[in-house]
């Protein structure tokens, strides 16, 4: 009875053995020879590739980026104080990649998943590679829908399209972030999704921006995307890339996505640091000669594909930061060249009060009225010339000691378009809105009123026109074109309007 239990559990034993054979896999093993600044150097690991993770201990990772024979030169993803020269390290064989999907929106994340925002951990379900290539060209369709911000001096002047790349550029505390924000919180009820990507920034000034969009219901569409002055740069760099990769999930879905960049002048440095300890050859401003194509090739994944590929679209909106309004510095000239249009702001009109400080003249979309509403083309054109006009007399006016009547008319016409156009921040209007009070100003409606009263008197006429002709409102916000006599009616409204407030101010 014994001797037969025991053959039978040297039978059972025998067969698990079989069956979980143990399998022989190869793995490559390297060794730190130097460590620190970010980045790594290992011996070993022949085989690896370009952008493959690399294994550290405690769950650590670096991507290999610099191939030579001896060595091979790693960017560290976590901070590198338990490391040291002499531990073994492990090629994983797998791609730098990145998390996406929809459990992604209305958290705080870095580029590698991890969870910033104190809530639950999330389990994702795709990963897909950081560096991906930009859409073909015949993949890609025209820019013809507007991504509205809500902005006046933006949405008139300077169009945005869905599938556009346009600059924020300035000196620093100037409003770039502030303009960017708006942007986002304008998408509400507009079924685009939006990526704030924080690269280099201190943590107050992304719990702030987070504040925000949370206040106005604006994080539940968003993904907040953080690597922050503290984090290696090696995480900086990647950044903005895995932002993309993440967005590029929701357009290939036949999503509309807003990605903002804040900033790449900080991207740029991060590079740079990198380049430097990898031992790189500096070129202009110690940049690395390839310094154009890190911001090129990150920049051309932004478009509007073809219906035939879903038919979304990636809009992106880099920011830039200048150093005493030098916009043709190294970073920014590459940036213009490579965006469709920017908007400078201007620490002149900032230090003025007129905010948003957008200078109009320094400022372009090379999409332009294409994106659009009919409404808006027809009210831009002339706004543009009569502020433009302004801005040149005004200088002159300064050195003049005599007015003629025509001039001084130009000159306080465009001092109620100046005004019109300064917006409080966090405060984006509908496309109507907008409308309703430059047709009312372009038409002279304001002219007679006292600066300080303009703001009062701009409600007034939003109030009214909303309330009043709504389904005039929705043919504004359309690809409608107005007749005449519908811009009377809204002539006639926000005249009324000016009377009621003029009446008030007398009284």
């Amino acid at each position: 009875m014994l001797q037969e239990l025991l053959d039978d559990t040297v039978t059972a034993l025998r067969n698990a053995v079989a069956r979980g054979a143990p399998e022989l896999r190869p793995r490559e093993t390297g060794t730190i020879t130097h460590i620190g600044g970010g980045i790594a150097r290992i011996r070993g690991l022949p085989s690896i590739t370009s952008e493959e993770m690399v294994a550290f201990p405690e769950k650590q990772l670096g991507i290999a980026i610099n191939l030579e024979p001896d060595e091979i030169g790693v960017m560290l993803l976590h901070d590198s104080a338990t490391l040291s020269a002499g531990i073994e390290v492990r090629a994983t064989g797998r791609e730098a990649d990145t998390p996406v999907g929809e459990e992604l929106l209305g958290r705080v994340i870095d580029a590698t998943g991890r969870v910033l925002d104190q809530g639950k951990s999330l389990r994702f379900n795709e990963h897909r590679p950081i560096e991906r290539p930009a859409p073909e060209i015949m993949d890609r369709a025209p820019v013809t829908v507007p991504l509205e911000t809500g902005i006046k001096a933006v949405d008139a002047m300077i169009p945005i399209g869905r599938g556009q790349r346009e600059l924020i550029v300035g000196d620093r505390q100037t409003g770039k972030t502030s303009v960017a924000v708006d942007a986002i919180i304008n998408q509400h009820g507009k079924d685009v999704l939006c990526i704030y990507c924080a690269v280099g920034q201190r943590g107050t000034a992304v719990a702030r921006v987070v504040d925000t969009l949370r206040s106005h219901g604006a994080l539940a569409y968003c993904v907040v995307v953080v690597a922050s002055d503290e984090d290696p740069p090696g995480l900086r760099f990647v950044t903005p890339y895995a932002a993309t990769t993440m967005a590029e999930y929701f357009m290939e879905n036949g999503r509309d996505v807003l990605i903002v960049y804040d900033d790449l002048t900080r991207h740029a440095r991060a590079y740079r640091e990198l380049s430097l300890l990898l031992r790189r050859p500096p070129g202009r401003e110690a940049y690395p000669g390839d310094i154009f194509y890190i911001h090129s090739r990150l920049l051309e994944r932004a478009t509007h594909l073809h219906s035939d590929r879903g038919g979304g679209s990636l809009t992106a909106l880099p920011i830039i930061e200048t150093q005493a309004q030098d916009i043709s510095a190294y970073i920014p000239t590459n940036l213009i060249s490579i965006t469709d249009g920017q908007i400078y702001l201007s620490p002149v009109l900032f230090h003025k009060g007129l905010l948003p400080a957008i200078d109009v003249g320094k400022s372009v979309s090379r999409v332009g009225g294409k994106t659009q509403y009919p409404a808006f083309r027809t009210v831009a054109g002339d706004l543009r010339l009569s502020y433009a006009q302004f801005e040149e007399l005004e200088t002159f006016s300064r050195f003049a000691t005599r007015l003629d009547e025509d001039t001084r008319a130009i000159i306080e016409h465009g001092r109620r378009v100046r005004e019109v156009l300064k917006q409080p921040e966090q405060r984006p209007l509908r496309a109507a809105a907008q409308i309703a009070v430059l047709r009312a100003v372009n038409a002279g409606l304001l002219d007679n009123l006292d600066i300080d009263n303009v703001s009062d008197v701009e409600d007034r006429i939003q109030q009214r026109v909303l309330s009043e002709l709504p389904e005039l409102c929705m043919r504004m916000e359309s690809s409608q074109v107005l007749q005449d006599r519908e811009w009377e009616q809204i002539l006639t409204v926000a005249s009324d309007a000016v009377s009621d407030s003029y009446q008030g101010i007398k009284r």
